[in-house]
């Protein structure tokens, strides 16, 4: 299998530490407010890249962290903290909002067809000593300070600071300077504990060597990933927006304490544009699941939608293209209902399928290979289904489960279709027409051949 990674910038074939076993850790939600679709691009790559390492006979062990403290609305050291400002703005305590902003998280996962029992979540406010413990570590070997509002790392005593994606430390240094903390001693600095300010009222802080505080954002991800995977493992994903400095922090903090690469492979996905920017809660312009729903689109739809596109490539969001991506899922998914024969696997497709995954996940490939199989007269329809169900326990898009669900019609339609097909029999086109309707205002779809009608429940 190759896979392009971020830490050397080329496409490289993935050997795992240990052989047969892939240890994975993906960022994950700060939970203090839904989850955009743009967020969730990042946690369908996890999902399909763990299903792609799983078709190469990998066992993965996948951790995902939950951030509920220590978020701020600077996305580095400034500002508030995200879960304590909208605490604050509805009247209620962090916790509930943690708690109820992770449930949201998980029925999204649900939606989309995200195993959530093939991956541990470990939370924030759980690791508050292990922070610590880091933070200690990390103070021993002399590359923290203390200034006014907290413990900041040192990296000017990191020579190989910013080495993930190669970024250029000026024009990083330059943003930084927006912060205008002028106790920093470098502008790249970042911190690990945050102080609580004099007479400032904190629901989520803890006490410390240094005073009562939080922990840095960034730390929290290096000691729940360094204490459930090792001090060295397999592969890290998130967004790109977290190369520049979430992910060089990590870096960062992790190796000084260890002495070892946090991770060897670095896999990012690209952003989802909604009018030619990118699409931000801190925007106002991030658009949900729910939203989708409201427009008629199924979550699984989207997930199809993705998978047209390479996870390394930007793609822009129109509700007009994932309605598209949509009508062509669809017809994936009635066609392969048109027959409950037992079919057998295509090999040579198979193969093709298991290629294509194994070329950095290219989804693109698979999805223009399901079209163009579907499409070949010469392999019964039986095969087809029972081929691209194979292809689905990678991609999925759970077509086996929705052909069930849209096939399970009561005898009320099934009765109602009976007649309809008589009438037509009969030429009667007008009643044909008025149980049709009335078939569709149950929430069903009716497709006609020229034996029979089929009913399926309607898609969405």
């Amino acid at each position: 299998m190759k896979i392009w990674n971020t830490l050397t910038g080329q496409k490289e074939e993935f050997k795992p530490i240990t052989e047969g076993r892939v240890f994975m850790y993906n960022c994950g939600p700060t939970v203090y407010n839904f989850a955009h679709i743009g967020n969730l691009r990042s946690f369908l790559l996890a999902d399909t890249l763990r299903k792609g390492l799983e078709l190469e006979d990998f066992e993965v062990k996948q951790v995902m962290n939950i951030t509920d403290v220590g978020h701020l609305t600077g996305d580095s050291d400034t500002g508030e903290d995200k879960v304590e400002k909208e605490a604050l703005k509805e009247g209620t305590s962090a916790k509930d909002i943690t708690d109820f902003y992770t449930q949201a998280f998980f029925t999204d996962l649900d939606a989309l067809n995200i195993d959530k029992n093939k991956i541990l979540f470990p939370k924030a406010t759980d690791h508050i000593q292990e922070q610590i413990d880091l933070i200690q570590k990390l103070e021993t070997k002399g590359f923290t300070y203390t200034i006014t509002d907290g413990v900041y790392f040192d990296t000017s005593k990191y020579s190989e600071y910013g080495k993930l994606g190669n970024i250029n430390l000026v024009g990083l240094e330059e943003g930084a300077r927006v912060e205008a903390n002028a106790e920093k001693k470098n502008s790249t600095d970042f911190a690990l504990w945050k102080l609580s300010k004099e007479r400032e009222v904190r629901q989520q802080e803890w006490k410390s060597p240094w005073g009562i505080g939080f922990p840095g954002w960034h730390l929290e991800c290096s000691a729940m990933s360094m204490k459930y995977l090792g001090d060295t493992f397999d592969i890290h994903t998130g967004g790109i927006d977290h190369i520049p400095v979430h992910h060089n922090n990590e870096i960062a903090q992790s190796e000084v304490a260890s002495g070892k690469p946090l991770a060897h492979y670095w896999i990012h996905g690209a952003f989802l544009n909604i009018k030619g920017g990118k699409m931000a809660k801190s925007e106002g312009n991030f658009i949900t699941l729910e939203t989708l729903r409201e427009h008629g689109i199924h979550p699984l739809s989207y997930r199809y939608w993705l998978l047209t596109a390479h996870y390394r490539t930007q793609v822009d969001f129109t509700f007009e293209a994932v309605l598209g991506a949509q009508t062509a899922f669809t017809d994936i998914i009635y066609t392969l209902s048109n027959t409950y024969e037992q079919g057998q696997i295509s090999e040579p497709h198979f193969r093709q399928f298991k290629e294509y995954m194994s070329d950095d996940l290219n989804t693109p490939q698979v999805i223009a290979l399901i079209h163009t199989f579907l499409s070949d007269s010469s392999i019964s329809l039986a095969d087809k289904k029972a081929t691209i169900f194979a292809f689905d326990l990678t991609l999925g898009l759970n077509i086996k489960k929705i052909i069930t669900e849209i096939s399970d019609i009561p005898e009320e339609i099934t009765n109602l279709g009976e007649e309809r097909d008589q009438k037509r029999k009969e030429r009667d086109w007008s009643t044909s027409d008025a149980i049709r309707e009335q078939i569709e205002s149950k929430g069903y779809s009716v497709e006609d051949s020229t034996q029979k009608t089929f009913i399926r429940r309607k898609f969405i």
